[in-house]
């Protein structure tokens, strides 16, 4: 499954959420507002939450989603995931092994990975992830735990070594889209220039329009 023709991977924009930047607004509707702009996929990133909290809040995204034909992650939780029927789940550096993941999972479900550098990427495809999220490309504060901005030269290698698709993640705003566009990644991955926006619905479809089309097999 992990070749860059996985028909599975039909999006070329990730929504990652944090409650927390929504500007007080609900998290449903704003990833709502998102959906409605055009978004097709959304991980739900809430580490905070307990895991009945969590599981809640993952079933009313699982209808949402649903609802607009989304693709819907969860962050790290595999057993959340498998609760309501999530597409997939995404993994950092301590989740449970890709191929744990995997069996537990099956064939039928995506595994997203966020990687930070060359080594984390090949070994991420190696073990049979599905996709990528690699930064931070540019500053941003949400991913200052990992260093210096990456830049656009390691991302375009890493675009250009990997066979899965790579989203560029980390400080991905609109004025920075067709930079990484242009080192030849599937898309891009953000978290708050869709949720802190005042209509997140119009920068989503602003968003979009940057990006390459997305072509059905």
């Amino acid at each position: 499954m992990n070749n860059g023709e996985n028909p599975w991977i039909d999006f070329n924009f990730y929504l990652i959420t944090d409650r927390r930047n929504t500007g007080g607004r609900e998290l449903c509707a704003v990833v709502e507002e998102a959906l409605r702009g055009g978004v097709r996929a959304v991980q739900l990133r809430e580490k905070d939450l307990s895991s009945r909290e969590l599981y809640e809040l993952a079933y009313e995204m699982r209808k949402l989603t649903s609802r607009y034909g989304s693709r819907l992650f969860i962050n790290d939780r595999v057993d959340i995931a498998l609760a309501v029927d999530a597409d997939g789940v995404h993994l950092g550096g301590e989740s449970i092994p890709i191929y744990r993941a995997r069996m537990v999972m099956g064939e039928k479900k995506l595994i997203g990975v966020s990687c930070h550098n060359q080594v984390n990427a090949i070994t991420a495809q190696e073990k049979g992830a599905d996709f990528i999220t690699f930064g931070p490309v540019f500053p941003t504060p949400s991913k200052a735990v990992y260093g210096e901005p990456l830049g656009t030269a390691k991302l375009e290698e890493i675009a250009s070594l990997l066979q899965i698709p790579v989203f560029a993640l980390g400080g991905i705003k609109r004025d920075k889209v067709p930079e990484v566009v242009a080192c030849g990644v599937h898309g891009i991955a953000l978290v708050s220039a869709v949720l802190t926006a005042d209509n997140p619905r119009d920068e989503a479809k602003a968003l979009l329009t940057l990006l390459p089309e997305e072509h059905e097999d």
